[in-house]
């Protein structure tokens, strides 16, 4: 037992010493450094974190510290980082474990790699060096998520993967998975209503990303890529399905409406005649929902297929709903490539179907969205349109845009994985997002 004292108050003392030296040569991470509790864990052969607690094997510890002390802060800072990304509490979402895993480590250690600080500056290998040339063209944004999603949509390399892992684990990822068994159990005082560990990251993450955004560039090679990291993690987003309610009309809908019903009438009648009500429901009330609306597709060759496919079910299960459409629509669906080259007039919510089942995607050559725009001033012109309030145009944005302002509301919609930097709209449109993140 005493050994045992010694040992944890030894493993203690040389975190809270490299705890030190990141503070002192990294102080924008000042309050996340204080977030972690220290705890010898013989469970782990190495260290690592559950949200909570920065748990560790004093003799992995004590060994790392005497060879290479800069080893030791970057692993705390590295473990900072996965909570900050908060990545320990996704690993349920993803099928291949593994994969998400060593994705969570390379966007940690691509953080590190680009700090301009002693205290975890190494000078990264050949390896590193030709794979950060390669993820920085193909995925931009190094967050796990895209990660993940780029690995997964190219060949496996089961080879390739454990070298990848080998060069970029630092960390005992284990501690995520005991972290997923504990979300299942009941909390031990149900009455008592707590901020959760996730919460409390994701505070700390907003603060470090209005810190990091308050500073500016001058700082820039201090922090090196964390603040755009950041962003992309904790972007606000405008989920388009919220977007339609800007552009609701109000009309009466054949149905009972209840808040019109005056029951002491009712019942004043039942009560005097028999069965015989003096009052009935009335069967219109008013309500207010979309009624016309374009939906234009890009089916240009830049645009994934699959991405497409995925964005006609969301709109389909949004059509759908009658809590924001009438029965009776006006909805109008263009696709587009460089030129329009499909149209279809929808007038009943029971056709939504039928397009989900017939939708193919048309075209697949360049991307100008102009056509699309002077496809609806035909339409106008025609007389049709002329109660139209908005138009969604789902797209990957790289195209040619209007120059001039619409006189109806355009949105142009992305897929959740696009990179807010690299999605350049005109200033009078907005930019929506399928299947946002809540806004923090």
């Amino acid at each position: 037992m005493k050994q045992r004292q010694e040992l944890e108050k030894m493993g203690n003392r040389i975190l809270a010493a490299s705890r030190t030296d990141l503070f002192l040569s990294m102080r924008f991470l000042g309050p996340a450094l204080d977030a972690l509790d220290c705890v010898m864990d013989v469970s782990t052969r190495t260290l690592g974190t559950d949200g909570v607690s920065l748990r560790y094997h004093p003799d992995y510890v004590f060994r790392t510290w005497m060879a290479h002390p800069y080893r030791v802060n970057r692993a705390y800072v590295h473990m900072l980082l996965h909570c900050l990304f908060r990545h320990m509490y996704h690993v349920k979402e993803y099928e291949d474990i593994g994969l998400w895993n060593l994705c969570c480590d390379i966007a940690a250690e691509s953080v590190l790699d680009s700090m301009d600080s002693e205290a975890v500056r190494v000078c990264p290998s050949d390896l590193r060096e030709s794979w950060y040339e390669t993820l920085n063209r193909e995925v931009s944004v190094l967050t796990a998520e895209k990660l993940y999603a780029w690995f997964y949509g190219q060949k496996r390399d089961a080879y390739l993967e454990e070298q990848l892992r080998r060069e970029f684990a630092v960390d005992d990822h284990s501690f995520w998975e005991r972290l997923e068994d504990e979300k299942e159990k009941p909390p031990e005082n149900q009455d008592l209503p707590q901020q959760s560990p996730e919460d409390d990251w994701n505070d700390q993450a907003k603060r470090l990303k209005e810190d990091l955004e308050s500073r500016g560039s001058e700082a820039a090679d201090e922090y090196g890529t964390l603040s755009r990291i950041l962003r992309a993690v904790y972007r606000k987003r405008t989920d388009y399905r919220k977007w339609l309610e800007r552009f609701s009309v109000l009309r009466e809908e054949t149905k009972i409406d209840p808040d019109s019903f005056d029951y002491h009438f009712y019942y004043y009648g039942l009560s005097l005649y028999g069965n015989m009500p003096l009052i009935e429901e009335n069967e219109f009330c008013e309500s207010r929902k979309v009624e016309t609306l374009v939906l234009a597709i890009d089916t240009s060759a830049s645009c994934q297929p699959a991405l497409v496919q995925e964005f006609v079910n969301e709109t389909v299960s949004i059509l759908k709903s009658q809590e924001s459409f009438f029965r009776t629509v006006d909805i109008h669906i263009v696709e587009c490539d460089n030129q329009v080259q499909r149209c279809m007039h929808l007038k009943r919510l029971d056709d939504i179907d039928a397009w989900k089942e017939s939708f193919t995607v048309s075209g697949g050559f360049g991307t100008d969205f102009r056509p699309v725009f002077q496809w609806v001033r035909d339409m106008q012109n025609q007389g049709a349109l002329q109660s139209l309030k908005g138009l969604l145009y789902f797209t990957d944005g790289y195209g040619i845009y209007p120059k001039e302002a619409t006189p109806y509301e355009t949105a142009f919609v992305f897929w959740k994985e696009a990179d807010e930097e690299e999605v350049k709209v005109p200033d009078w449109a907005q930019r929506l997002f399928i299947n946002s993140e809540p806004d923090v």
